[in-house]
């Protein structure tokens, strides 16, 4: 069946993507086989994550940013981060609406993915929708995180280049730096710009990167304040035009490669931690552990140690759990 929904994905069958995509959603081991026969495929879409807090307008620039990629020719995929439904365990809001005029656009492909109780912003499943997509054909991938505020620095191990989104009037004095997401962003985007207290907003931005003047020089990139009125269309060309500025920085740098060695030294690191975690729990449960449990109780061994000896038996030279 995976060989046959690869193969039709291959040949341009958008169902076969959505399938493939279920597929890496709800079944592991499937997920495994599937990304396993599409690796060699993956490796040329660039990846733009969008961020910010709630009702920062994210969507909206998403879907006028797909507008501006279609127009190059481009072929587009979106990833949209939603909550989970307490009923369906599927994404909350679904298929955005806002992005339904690209429905009948063969060019663009849009999922919408539940966190299904995954911090960090993304759905656990997203590197992999990402790969499938790459496989698919995309040129450029927009990933839109579901916006929870503190959690939402793990677009940093998935994008290439991430937005951040705010917006003036959320009741802080830039919201994003006590969520400590200025540390992520390579472009800020101040939406909505028409509001009140926008002026505001862009100084206490813009002196903020000016506190980190050195850190930028040092880098070679200063993230850019774009200023957008995302339902009127304003400041999107150069929002456009800021990510293929810093995709060429990247590329000329150098930095692009060592982004993606970086996501993928993450990206091992988060499979073997789960596996681990996963015979842990099978052995806790099959009783394999309980002398040790025990001992911990008895505070003849504190967790640390207890922690040491149970990862000898996993992966190191005692008895396999």
């Amino acid at each position: 069946m995976i060989d046959d929904l690869v193969e039709r994905m291959r040949k341009g069958d958008r169902r076969a993507v959505a399938r493939l995509i279920t597929l890496v959603e709800n079944d592991e081991k499937k997920a495994r086989e599937i990304i396993k026969r599409i690796y060699p495929l993956t490796g040329n879409a660039y990846i733009v994550g969008i961020t910010g807090p709630p009702g920062s307008g994210k969507s909206t620039l998403v879907d006028k940013l797909v507008k501006e990629a279609r127009k190059e020719g481009l072929i587009v995929g979106v990833i949209a981060v939603d909550p989970t439904s307490p009923f369906t365990g599927g994404a909350l809001l679904g298929d955005r609406i806002r992005m339904q005029d690209h429905a009948t656009d063969p060019g663009v492909f849009i999922r919408s993915m539940a966190t299904r109780g995954s911090l960090g912003g993304l759905a656990k499943a997203t590197n992999d929708a990402i790969k499938i997509l790459d496989a698919y054909g995309c040129d450029i991938i927009f990933v839109e995180t579901v916006g929870v505020g503190q959690v939402e620095v793990d677009i940093v191990k998935t994008a290439d280049t991430v937005v951040l989104v705010t917006v003036p009037g959320l009741g802080d004095d830039i919201q994003a730096i006590k969520a400590g997401l200025m540390e992520i962003a390579d472009i800020f985007v101040l939406n909505k710009a028409d509001r009140e207290g926008a002026d505001a907003t862009y100084f206490e931005l813009s002196l903020t990167l000016d506190l980190e003047s050195e850190k930028w020089e040092k880098l070679g990139w200063r993230p850019p304040i774009v200023e957008t009125v995302a339902t009127l269309g304003k400041g999107i060309k150069e929002l456009w035009e800021q990510i293929k500025r810093h995709r060429e920085f990247l590329e000329k740098s150098g930095k692009l490669e060592e982004k993606k060695r970086l996501r993928v030294e993450e990206e091992i690191k988060t499979i073997v931690s789960d596996m681990i975690a996963k015979k842990v729990e099978v052995s806790i449960k099959a009783g394999n552990l309980e002398d040790i449990l025990e001992k911990v109780m008895k505070k003849e061994l504190d967790p640390y140690s207890a922690a040491s000896l149970i990862m000898e038996k996993i992966i190191g030279g005692g008895k396999s759990v």
